[in-house]
Formats: C-alpha cells, structure tokens, sequence
C-alpha cells in the first residue's frame, strides 16, 4: 500500500464520523490536525519515559499510527503530495551536510 492509498482509507474513517460536516465535535482544519499531530507525537515520546528500550511494542505501534494518520491528514487538508514533499526532502538532504551547519 501506497501513502496515497493511507492517506484515501484515512479521508473514508474522518468521512465516516462525520467529522468534515459543520458543527462537528472534530472539525477538521489544519490548525486542529496540527495541534492533534503534536500531542501525538508526545505520546510517542512518553512510551520512552524512564526507559530506554521499547517494552510495549503494540502501545508504541499504535501511536506511530496515529501520528502517521494525523500527518496525513495534515497534508490532505493544505493540499500538500506528501509522498513528493518526502521525496523532495530526501533530494535536499543528500546535499546538506550537518557538522558543517551548525553554528559554533
């Protein structure tokens, strides 16, 4: 399965809650994904308090989902090809060199 196709299933389950509709309890602008997007990435973070190896697998798997799903939607809504921007990034990187970047 293509991001593409995540991103399809993803737009189906936000339509399915009725979530896109005015006066929804989810509305779905990007400033609200974007917020959502963070404070899933900090449940990320927060199954590596005060451990430094993964002992919840599953737990961990499921909030990589929900990131991978917010972001997602994140790019949907500004109208961004995430699969390019990736790509595109990766173009970028190869040519960036980091010791050499940072300020000293």
């Amino acid at each position: 399965m293509h991001i593409p196709d995540l991103i399809q299933l993803m737009d189906q389950f936000v339509r399915s809650k009725g979530w896109y509709e005015a006066g929804s309890p989810r509305p779905q602008t990007p400033r609200n994904i974007a917020i959502s997007l963070c404070l899933e990435a900090a449940e990320v973070l927060e199954r590596f308090q005060w451990a430094d190896n993964i002992n919840q697998r599953e737990k961990l798997a499921g909030e990589l989902a929900d990131v991978a799903l917010y972001l997602f939607q994140l790019a949907n809504l500004s109208e961004i090809d995430l699969e390019e921007a990736i790509l595109q990034k990766l173009r970028e990187n190869y040519h960036r060199t980091w010791d050499q970047d940072q300020v000293k």
